[in-house]
């Protein structure tokens, strides 16, 4: 293991690359003088959460999706900045492309964070450590951003080591080192291992993940389980066959909304559905994609969250079926008139491309049917006005006057 270079990491060709608090620091980049200081990414006031923070706010405690509240009570003099979400999709974009020039096979996990597989590349740009080490000072000359990289033979020790490395960092994990580098380490560490797992584990005096390679596998398998047993034993001996994939499909695409003032109001609810089911229907039919089940998630005032879905008799992408669907699970669950909702989200799952999936023709076209088509049409003819003149342009009318959602009516 090493950070400087000096070894033999001709093994290492498996690179993960995350960036360094990649939102606050792309923010950073208008506010040169807060540098050094502590600061939260989120909207001040109400109920905003924290988007990222600083590694100076990190310290003192503050974390993503913790209520900028309570992070400004853990870091009063930390300063607030509104996020901008365009503006972190062009650095992405910047950086994406970047690592693209170094090799083909690159695998985004995240707006931020990618595996490169560069051995193709070094008899071109050289070893991982020289590749990785070019990587870092294009990122930073060309975007003013920081990353970190991590090295190895298999994804998982990259995606350790990068963590390791952070931030502004790098480490090389050859594969002859794997072992030296996994075993002192605590079991939480495993992919996998979560707080069960890991209270399980320590129940059999299980707390290294030396321990856990020592183990024999029967015994692991019945205090964990078969697949996660025969997932964590091959981590814990360094096995990771995972290689680069090009190509990832969306599992899932949804929206949710955490409303200003809890609502209990009905219609509040209702259009906010509505107006999230078009706005998923309009994510499928971009990405060309159809779903089969809808999901519905509510928040409670109490923090108490719900799922509950329904399964379409045929995948969909229009947002008027979406949003019958959401609506018909929220209307059954019967909730008490002054039950108040914190979030209310639609998500479509089963995804498949359009048109992959036959629809079952029918010996009548029956008024349901009709009513099906006509509504495509229209949604398709909203996707062509919103694409000239501007999405929100063009809608249904019940979503044309702005609320304040959880305002009085």
């Amino acid at each position: 293991m090493t950070t400087s270079g000096v070894v033999d990491d001709s093994t290492a060709t498996m690179l993960h690359i995350d960036m360094d608090a990649f939102f606050a620091s792309v923010e950073l980049l208008d506010h040169p003088e807060l540098r050094g200081q502590p600061v939260i990414i989120g909207h001040a006031g109400g109920r905003g959460v924290v988007t990222s923070a600083t590694y100076e706010a990190r310290k003192l405690g503050v974390h993503s999706a913790m209520p900028v509240s309570v992070a400004m009570r853990l870091a009063p003099k930390a300063h607030v900045l509104p996020p901008h979400h365009k503006l972190y999709q062009h650095y992405s974009a910047e950086v994406m492309r970047i690592f693209r020039d170094v090799t083909p096979l690159v695998e985004p996990l995240s707006i931020d964070e990618a595996f490169l597989d560069v051995s193709g590349a070094r008899r071109l740009l050289g070893s991982p450590s020289t590749i990785g080490a070019q990587v870092r000072a294009r990122v930073f000359a060309e975007t003013g951003l920081t990353c970190s990289v991590g090295a190895s033979s298999t994804k998982f020790v990259a995606k350790m080591a990068s963590q390791r490395a952070k931030p502004d960092g790098m480490l090389i994990v050859p594969e002859s080192e794997i072992l030296n580098f996994l075993h002192p380490l605590p079991i939480k560490a495993l992919w996998g291992v979560g707080a069960s797992t890991e209270a399980a584990l320590a129940r059999i005096g299980i707390k290294t993940v030396r321990e856990l390679a020592e183990m024999p596998l029967p015994a692991l398998i019945r205090a964990v389980g078969e697949a996660s047993g025969q997932k964590l034993h091959a981590l814990a001996l360094g096995i990771d066959p995972r290689g680069i994939v090009l190509e990832r499909q969306e599992k899932s695409i949804g929206h949710e909304n955490t409303f200003e003032f809890d609502v209990s109001d009905r219609r509040v609810l209702h259009r906010e559905l509505l107006k999230q089911a078009n706005q998923v229907a309009v994510r499928l039919r971009r990405a060309g994609l159809e779903g089969r089940t809808v999901a519905l998630k509510l928040r409670f005032s109490d923090f108490t969250t719900i799922t509950r879905s329904r399964t379409l008799a045929e995948p969909s992408d229009l947002g008027k079926q979406i949003y019958d669907e959401a609506k018909a699970i929220f209307d059954a669950l019967d909730l008490r008139d002054d039950q108040r909702v914190r979030l209310i989200g639609v998500r479509v799952e089963q995804l498949a491309e359009s048109g992959s999936v036959v629809h079952q023709p029918s010996l009548w076209v029956d008024e349901a049917e009709s009513q099906t088509d006509g509504w495509r049409d229209a949604e398709r003819t909203i996707d062509k006005l919103s694409a000239r003149f501007g999405s929100g342009a063009v809608g249904p009318a019940s979503l044309m006057r702005k609320k304040n959602p959880g305002a009085p009516e």
